[in-house]
Formats: structure tokens, C-alpha cells, sequence
């Protein structure tokens, strides 16, 4: 016991130690941002670090590529079409590889260096312990120096790619909200993730074709071909949003259709759902930390009052429970709020669940019941005598069911086609049929050999 007791202690004070280390660290570091001094600068492309001198000067050979991706970048190319010409041209990335990637691209574009400024902390560490690094949304101190060295981009055509890059990102996941809180990445659309390319193990992604005419219609195309071009994912074929609603609407008719047992199936997955108290319980843990931080403030209060603790300290120690207290309470009201939009998504669940058990036909596209059953949608196939199908359709459920259909079948109709008769591509529900579910096959493992993390495409 005495043992235990002592590797606490010692535990405690070697962690105290690391600490106070990092502390001093981190305040000699400000210390040289604030006179100027270059701080965690290891070299960029079109620049030359001396390491003796801490200074840089531009690489006259590699400034001709940051002119060339600005030039094309205001002329209206994209980071994936700026990487592919980058590799056609034989031009090598920081790195030294011949392969450019879209987020060094777009890193390039937002580096403040190329107009002669430099900034720092831009990053910052979260703890000593984990050594955890993350971007500096103003939780600490950054430092900015205006015309440091000599650029390589005049500051109008640099804040014109600024404004160009902030316009195309500002429905992505890396953002900042109004009040400075992280904004969590959350999926956009229904198939956002759930779409996976058969021929390339790739997402999908969704684009609008024809946006600003009578002719718009929304479609879905592998992320590879997209972003890389067609020869690297030759297969593959865009798909309507709305024939995917209308495939998952028949399969679903066919596979519950006196199907007593995958209804059950389904009834279980939606009571899960029902049932997941997760949200609720993170708000109370986070309601008994803020009690536990007031009833601190108090304690502490009581302590300068009966001058038993020294003024400035008082002050250090009641400013940082006030900040973390403030930050717990956005975070409650964050949870608070996606607890309402959870409530109604719960409520749309019941009526799901009453249709289930009164057999009813799901008339409409409800994404909440899509997402509640479906582990994922593989796009395409190619059968065993090598035939290259790219409307393929196979829903993989929950519940371990496979069912394949033909997405062309449900295709809309060309608004400016004559009409037709009724046919195959009229995009009617098909009637059910027995050996339908003969199709279907348990959901083994090799059945998601290709399932990917949810941070793809939005």
C-alpha cells in the first residue's frame, strides 16, 4: 500500500514537472514570435531556409510552380485539375514525389508566405502529455509580421485566390462557427459515405448537372474518375439521386413484402435506434461537470475571501474555471440542440415502426429510415462473364440481406425526349416476385470487404 501510495505521488510530480516545462517552452517560444524571430520554419516550396541565419529567400526554380498553380487557380482551375497538370508537366511536389495531391495544392494557395507575410501559431499544442496538435482557431495567441521577405505573389492576386478558395469551401467540414466552437463534420445528404464504387472501392459524391437550367438534375459519381480523371476509374458511371431513392423504395416493397422475418429484422434495427440514450446521457455527465465547476468557483471564492490564497493566483485560477465552465455550457447547448433534431428524427422512426408492423408500403424517400437500415449501396458490377454492369445497384442491410437491382430502370425520363410508350425505362415499381428473395444472400464478411471510414464525400 505504501508502494501504491508512493508511485501516486511521484506519478503526480513528474507530471507537474512535464507541465511546468512545457509552460516555460511554450512562453520563450511566444516570447521570439513577439520580437519577430522565426519560430517552426522548416522550408516551403519556392523558398530557401538558411538555417544560421533563420532566414529565407526565394528558389527561383521552384517559384515558377507556386506562379504557375496561383495563375491557373485564378483562372479558374480547381486543386484536382492544377494537380494533374501539375504531373503531366513533370513538376516534382514538396516532398519530391511526382504525384500532387489536392490538399498540398490547396495549402500552397492559402500559405500567407507567398505574399511576403509570415505567420505564427498557427497550430498549437493541446496538452504536453498527448502531444496532441490542433489548428489555432484563437484558443491561443498567433502572430502575424507584414512583409517579412520578399514575396513571390502580389498581394492582390493573392487575396483574389483567398477569396476564390473561402467561396468554394464554404459548405466543407473545416470551418469555424460564428462564436469560434468547432463545428463537428456532419453528412449533408442521405448516400453521403453509403455510396461505394464496385470497380474502385471509391465513395461517391454528389454534383448537379445543368444547375442553371430546365435540364438540372442531381447525380452521384465515383470520387476517383472525378478528381483523377476516367482512365483511373473507367467503369464507372453517374447515377441519379432520384433513382437511387426510387431502387431502395422497390427493394425495400420486395424484401418486406410477406416477409415475416426480415420485417422483424427491420422492427429490431428501428427499436435500437429508438432506444439509444446516448445523446441524454452525455448531457447529464456534462450538467454534473458544471455543477462541479460551480461548487470549485465557490470553494474558491471562500478561500480569497478568508485570505488564504494570494490575489493573482485567485484571479489565474477563477479566469480558467470560467473559461472552462463557458465552454462546457456551449457544449451542453450543442448536445441540447442536436437532442431536438434527434427527437424529431426519433418521432418520424415510431411512424416507421408502425408501418412496419401494419405492413404498409413506404410511398416515399424518408432518409432517416434509409440510414436506420441500409449499411451501405455498392454501385456497379461485373458478373461472372466479365460484363461490365455501372447501374447496378446492391443494397446491403443491416441486417445481413444483399439485394441487387438495375438503377437504369428507374432513370427519369429526358425532359426533352418524345414521348414514349411504357416501358422498361418508364421507371415503374416492378411487381413482386417469389424468387426475388432467392437473390438475396446473407450478409458475410467479404460482403463489406471494401467498407470504408465515414469521412468520405459530401
Amino acid at each position: 500500500m505504501d508502494g501504491e501510495l508512493l508511485l501516486v505521488i511521484l506519478s503526480s510530480v513528474a507530471q507537474q514537472e512535464v507541465e511546468n516545462i512545457s509552460a516555460n517552452v511554450k512562453k520563450g517560444l511566444k516570447m521570439k514570435m513577439q520580437r519577430g524571430e522565426l519560430v517552426g520554419f522548416h522550408g516551403c516550396l519556392g523558398y530557401d531556409y538558411d538555417r544560421d541565419s533563420k532566414t529565407i529567400s526565394i528558389n527561383e526554380d521552384e517559384a515558377e510552380i507556386v506562379k504557375y498553380i496561383f495563375r491557373r487557380y485564378l483562372e479558374g482551375a480547381g486543386g484536382s485539375v492544377i494537380c494533374r497538370e501539375l504531373e503531366n508537366l513533370g513538376y516534382k511536389s514538396p516532398r519530391g514525389s511526382n504525384k500532387w495531391s489536392t490538399t498540398t495544392v490547396l495549402g500552397i494557395i492559402k500559405n500567407e508566405k507567398y505574399k511576403g507575410d509570415l505567420l505564427m501559431g498557427k497550430t498549437f499544442t493541446l496538452d504536453p502529455i498527448t502531444k496532441r496538435r490542433l489548428e489555432n482557431f484563437g484558443e491561443e495567441d498567433k502572430f502575424h509580421i507584414k512583409d517579412h521577405h520578399e514575396p513571390i505573389i502580389n498581394e492582390e492576386d493573392f487575396d483574389k485566390a483567398q477569396a476564390i478558395r473561402l467561396r468554394r469551401a464554404k459548405n466543407r467540414n473545416t470551418v469555424k462557427s460564428k462564436d469560434g466552437k468547432r463545428e463537428k463534420f456532419s453528412r449533408k445528404y442521405a448516400f453521403s459515405c453509403l455510396l461505394e464504387c464496385e470497380f474502385c472501392g471509391s465513395n461517391l459524391s454528389r454534383r448537379t448537372w445543368h444547375s442553371n437550367s430546365q435540364y438540372n438534375k442531381v447525380i452521384w459519381q465515383c470520387v476517383t474518375g472525378t478528381k483523377k480523371g476516367k482512365k483511373y476509374c473507367p467503369n464507372s458511371k453517374g447515377i441519379e439521386e432520384i433513382a437511387i431513392e426510387k431502387a431502395f423504395l422497390e427493394s425495400y416493397r420486395q424484401l418486406t413484402s410477406n416477409n415475416k422475418d426480415i420485417v422483424s429484422s427491420f422492427l429490431e434495427l428501428v427499436e435500437a435506434s429508438l432506444n439509444d440514450k446516448s445523446l441524454e446521457k452525455s448531457i447529464k455527465k456534462l450538467e454534473r461537470e458544471i455543477t462541479h465547476l460551480l461548487n470549485k468557483q465557490n470553494s474558491l471564492v471562500d478561500l480569497r475571501l478568508e485570505e488564504k490564497i494570494e490575489e493573482d493566483l485567485y484571479e489565474e485560477k477563477y479566469i480558467a474555471l470560467q473559461k472552462e465552465y463557458s465552454e462546457k455550457n456551449k457544449e451542453k447547448e450543442a448536445l441540447e440542440y442536436s437532442l431536438e433534431n434527434n427527437n424529431e428524427i426519433k418521432s418520424r422512426m415510431k411512424n416507421f415502426k408502425s408501418m412496419l408492423e401494419r405492413k404498409e408500403v413506404l410511398k416515399d424517400f424518408d432518409r432517416y429510415v434509409f440510414e436506420s437500415i441500409v449499411e451501405k449501396v455498392i454501385v456497379g458490377e461485373i458478373d461472372e462473364d466479365g460484363k461490365v454492369d455501372p447501374y447496378k445497384l446492391t443494397f446491403v442491410y443491416k441486417t445481413g440481406f444483399k439485394d441487387g437491382l438495375n438503377g437504369e430502370e428507374f432513370k427519369s425520363p429526358r425532359k426533352n425526349a418524345k414521348k414514349k410508350t411504357i416501358g422498361k425505362n418508364s421507371a415503374e415499381l416492378s411487381s413482386y416476385t417469389n424468387n426475388h428473395l432467392d437473390k438475396s444472400c446473407s450478409h458475410t464478411s467479404d460482403a463489406t470487404r471494401r467498407v470504408r471510414s465515414v469521412a468520405g464525400t459530401c
